[in-house]
């Protein structure tokens, strides 16, 4: 048997309607009273897309009822109280097991709080041609890899696949430029130099010893590291102080392509410029409130818009990290990375991307398509590597030879 639970009178005529072909077939129509009757599947068609703000009064209460169903939640469209739009979660909202969304996917529904919200996503398309609607972002998912990494030329040489310099390391951060450095060999760049302070060079000789890592005092060292590179990778453990600030302006004063992190983004924001096009600045969120004299509330609440406001405001690739990452760029349909999982809240996992984003920039990818695959490769290797023990304690170390499998799409575990 089905019922149907309202939350009030039906306005309209379609809804009139509606109630009486239900009554007629012999569907109890009830009103909500506080409780809902137990079943197996429970159905949210409370509101749909255009609901932006929180459920208020009673509706408030009846979704925290469907919260309290013993059984399954399957959402209409897009589970009550979610923004489909944005992601946003202002309020009271339905946790569906499932969601089917109508006529295709709603972008808010792939990134940040709605993703606790909204089960297993389906489209049900109603048979209606798509053709020529300009989509709203782009969905890359995991097989989506092999759409860009394929086979090498037998006739390779390292020279081919770039030399990037990855900058930082200040005093106690070694461990972030190191993750940083292999997460790029890994990737494949050709070579991989390291501009450090000189405690880490011993380090990281001993943990990777294809690295060529240059302890950097003055200017004229780095100068001299710099002329060799092809790319420069700019922000895991640079810190804030002198030694830091001095690298970044070097960096951003070199006639380089860059992918920008960490405190390398924390020292943009106290000195904003227009960056060179072929940038990659990879924020989370915080990073991305400071770079937009914001707050973390407002850009998880806007993501879509913050990583516009980035694109507008630096002239560049935006990655904006997080559950559903968003890759921006200009004139650039976004892309959302679907993949990833909660274990990746971790340290070093940023220092790893970094890392990936800059070889496959290295190796000639476009800065938009670097910062999308390497999203998603980053992405795709925290998901084996949860697989094989669990997202709790995942290392961002542990995604290392994951990185190096998923790099070669076709090669066997």
């Amino acid at each position: 048997p089905v019922r149907v639970v309202r939350l009030d009178a039906p306005r309209g005529t379609t809804a009139q309607r509606a109630e009486a072909a239900c009554r007629a077939a012999g569907c109890p129509v009830d009103d909500f009273t506080g409780t809902l009757p137990a079943g197996d599947v429970l159905v949210d068609a409370l509101f749909g897309i255009g609901l932006t703000r929180a459920p208020q009064g009673d509706a408030a209460r009846l979704v925290e009822a469907m919260n309290a169903f013993d059984g399954d939640t399957l959402a209409i469209d897009v589970p009550s109280g979610v923004d489909a739009d944005t992601g946003h979660v202002p309020g009271a909202a339905v946790r569906a097991t499932r969601t089917l969304q109508m006529l295709a996917a709603h972008r808010g529904l792939a990134t940040g709080a709605a993703l606790d919200h909204v089960g297993e996503c389906a489209v049900a398309t109603l048979a209606i041609d798509g053709d020529g609607v300009q989509p709203a972002a782009e969905a890359l998912r995991s097989p989506d890899l092999s759409r860009w990494l394929h086979p090498r030329p037998r006739n390779s040489h390292k020279g081919l696949y770039g030399h990037v310099l990855c900058i930082g390391g200040d005093h106690g951060s070694g461990g972030a430029i190191a993750l940083c450095a292999e997460a790029t060999l890994r990737t494949g760049a050709g070579l991989v130099g390291v501009a450090t302070r000189a405690q880490h060079v011993a380090p990281l000789l001993a943990r990777r010893p294809e690295l060529m890592p240059r302890a950097i005092d003055d200017s004229g060292d780095f100068d001299e590291v710099v002329a060799r590179a092809t790319l420069l990778a700019v922000g895991p453990g640079l810190g804030q102080g002198d030694w830091g600030r001095e690298l970044l302006a070097r960096a951003l004063a070199a006639d380089l392509s860059l992918v920008l992190d960490a405190d390398a983004l924390n020292l943009l924001a106290k000195q904003p410029r227009t960056l060179r096009a072929d940038t990659v600045l990879t924020p989370h969120p915080g990073e991305a409130a400071r770079l937009l004299g914001s707050d973390t509330r407002t850009v998880q609440a806007h993501r879509f818009a913050a990583a516009d406001a980035l694109v507008a405001r630096f002239g560049c690739v935006v990655v904006l990290k997080g559950a559903g990452t968003i890759v921006a760029a200009p004139d650039a349909v976004p892309r959302i990375i679907c993949a990833g999982n909660a274990g990746m809240a971790s340290g070093g996992m940023g220092d790893l991307l970094t890392g990936v984003i800059a070889a496959l920039r290295a190796q000639g990818f476009s800065p938009f398509n670097a910062a999308s695959v390497g999203a998603l490769l980053h992405a795709a290797a925290g998901d084996v590597a949860a697989r094989n023990g669990g997202e709790r304690g995942l290392l961002a170390s542990d995604l290392l030879p994951a990185l190096h499998r998923l790099a070669n799409p076709g090669v066997s575990a």
